[in-house]
């Protein structure tokens, strides 16, 4: 998942493209450029990429939940 080949091009997710605020990046090609926006340049960069939330932990047990 985090490393696809099959990833859409957009700039939030390309190496030359740098958040400015949370619609707007800075392309080092183009210049200012939206998130969804792409280009012939796009570089896929894997650590641009937000995680999505973790799942809620459960917050009360039973004792079937400490059993082998």
């Amino acid at each position: 998942m985090l490393f696809d080949k099959d990833v859409r091009p957009s700039c939030a997710l390309c190496e030359n493209g740098v958040q400015l605020d949370e619609d707007r990046f800075m392309c080092r090609k183009k210049g200012p450029v939206g998130p969804l926006d792409s280009c012939r340049n796009f570089k896929y960069d894997p650590l641009q990429r937000k995680p999505s939330r973790p799942a809620p932990l459960k917050k009360t047990f039973d004792e079937d939940d400490f059993k082998l």
